[in-house]
C-alpha cells in the first residue's frame, strides 16, 4: 500500500524561490513505488494551488508554479483541504516552506488541528528556531555559548534611535551584524562597520520584520552540523563552506559557483566531538524533532559560539544538510527523505496516545 505524500512549497515569504528549488529536488528524488505524491504550491500572496498533474511531468522549475482561481487564501485552502488533504488512508505532509508563513509554526499549527502527520519540527520548535531573539534566550538558559547580542522591536527604534545606536556601540562595538529576527537565507542581514552603516542596516532589517537582532562579529570559521531524529537525535560530521567572502550573504550562498564544501571539516577529534555534542544539546533545548542544521562559529582560540539553528535547512542535492549525512554514514538523498518521513510518523503515533478528555 502506497503512502500519500503532500508536498507544500513556495509560500508567502521572501524565501519563496529557495523553497521552489528545494521542492523541485525532492519531487524528482521521491520513490514513486512507495508514494503517491501531491505537490501543493502556495503563491507569494498565500493562495494554495494544486499542481493538477502527475509529478513525473515536472521537468523544469517553472512547472511547479501554477495559478489559483481563488480570490483569497481561505477559499484556496478550503479547496485543497476538501479535495486532497481529506483523502483517506495513510498520508503525510512534507512542508518545504522556508521562512515566514511556513517554517515558523503557522503551517505546523494547521496540520496539528487537522491531525495529519507532517515532516519536521513541531509548532513550538518551528516558532522558536525562526525567531533568533527568542531562541537565543532559550539557548542561553541551556548554558550554550553564543556571541553577545541585543534585540529591539520596531516601536523601540521609532521612539529612541539614538539610545539604541549608543547601546549597540557600547556593548557590541563595530563591526556588528544586523538581522531580521525571523528570517533565513541571510536575507536582510547587514555587516556594519560604523554608525551610518548601522542605521542603514537597521532600516534594511526592519523591512522584513518588526524585530531585529544585532550581534557582535565573531572572527572565525563557520561550522555546520546536520541533526536528525526525535527523542534520541543523531549529529553528522561537521562541515564548512570554503569561501573568501567577508560576509556570507544571500548572493554568496546561492550565486557563487566557486563555493566548495569541506566535509568533514578539518578539526581535531576532540573539537569534532564537542561540536557534535553541542549541536544535539541545542537541538534538544529548542524541542526540535525530525531535522535541523546547527551553525557555529569557531574562533582562532578554539572558542565555539552557536550562531543559529535552521529548522528547515537547504535541501537540494548540493545543500550542506543532505551532503553531510551522505559523508557521515552513506545515507543517500532519497533515503534521507524517507527517514524524515519515518520520524514524522513515529512522532504522530506518539501523540495519538495523549488523552484530551477527563
Amino acid at each position: 500500500m502506497k503512502t500519500t505524500l503532500f508536498i507544500l512549497y513556495g509560500g508567502k515569504s521572501v524565501e519563496h524561490e529557495v523553497s521552489l528549488k528545494t521542492a523541485f529536488t525532492v519531487i524528482k528524488a521521491i520513490d514513486y513505488s512507495k508514494f503517491i505524491v501531491y505537490p501543493i504550491y502556495i503563491t507569494t500572496a498565500g493562495l494554495w494551488c494544486s499542481l493538477g498533474k502527475q509529478p513525473e511531468q515536472v521537468l523544469e522549475l517553472s512547472d511547479l508554479i501554477v495559478e489559483s482561481n481563488s480570490r483569497n487564501a481561505a477559499s484556496s485552502m478550503g479547496e485543497v483541504l476538501i479535495k486532497q488533504l481529506s483523502i483517506e488512508g495513510k498520508k503525510i505532509v512534507l512542508p518545504l516552506l522556508h521562512g515566514s508563513n511556513g517554517e515558523d509554526g503557522t503551517v505546523q499549527g494547521l496540520l496539528e488541528l487537522l491531525n495529519i502527520a507532517y515532516v519536521g519540527n513541531g509548532v513550538l520548535a518551528s516558532a522558536l528556531t525562526l525567531d533568533k531573539a527568542l531562541s537565543k534566550q532559550v539557548l542561553a538558559q541551556a548554558g550554550i555559548h553564543q556571541a553577545e547580542y541585543l534585540s529591539f522591536r520596531y516601536d523601540q527604534w521609532l521612539e529612541d534611535r539614538s539610545s539604541i545606536c549608543l547601546s549597540i556601540e557600547k556593548k557590541l562595538k563595530f563591526p556588528c551584524y544586523v538581522k531580521p529576527a525571523s528570517l533565513g537565507s541571510s536575507i536582510g542581514i547587514s555587516r556594519c562597520e560604523d554608525k551610518q552603516q548601522l542605521i542603514e542596516g537597521i532600516g534594511e532589517a526592519y523591512r522584513y520584520d518588526t524585530k531585529i537582532v544585532v550581534e557582535r562579529e565573531v572572527i572565525g570559521r563557520e561550522i555546520q552540523v546536520a541533526v536528525r531524529g526525535n527523542d534520541k537525535p543523531l549529529a553528522s560530521l561537521p562541515g564548512e563552506f570554503i569561501h573568501n567572502h567577508p560576509f556570507f550573504d544571500f548572493e554568496s550562498k546561492y550565486m557563487d559557483k566557486s563555493l566548495t564544501m569541506s566535509i568533514p571539516a578539518q578539526l581535531s577529534e576532540t573539537m569534532t566531538s564537542q561540536i557534535r555534542q553541542a549541536a544535539i544539546h541545542a537541538y534538544q533545548s529548542l524541542c526540535c524533532s525530525g531535522l535541523a542544521r546547527v551553525d557555529f562559529f569557531l574562533d582562532a582560540n578554539d572558542q565555539l559560539y552557536l550562531n543559529e539553528i535552521n529548522a528547515l535547512p537547504g535541501f537540494t542535492n548540493f545543500s550542506m544538510y543532505p551532503v553531510m549525512w551522505e559523508k557521515t554514514d552513506g545515507t543517500r538523498y532519497s533515503e534521507l527523505i524517507e527517514m524524515l518521513i519515518d520520524y514524522a510518523f513515529m512522532r504522530h503515533a506518539e501523540k495519538q496516545s495523549i488523552v484530551y478528555t477527563r
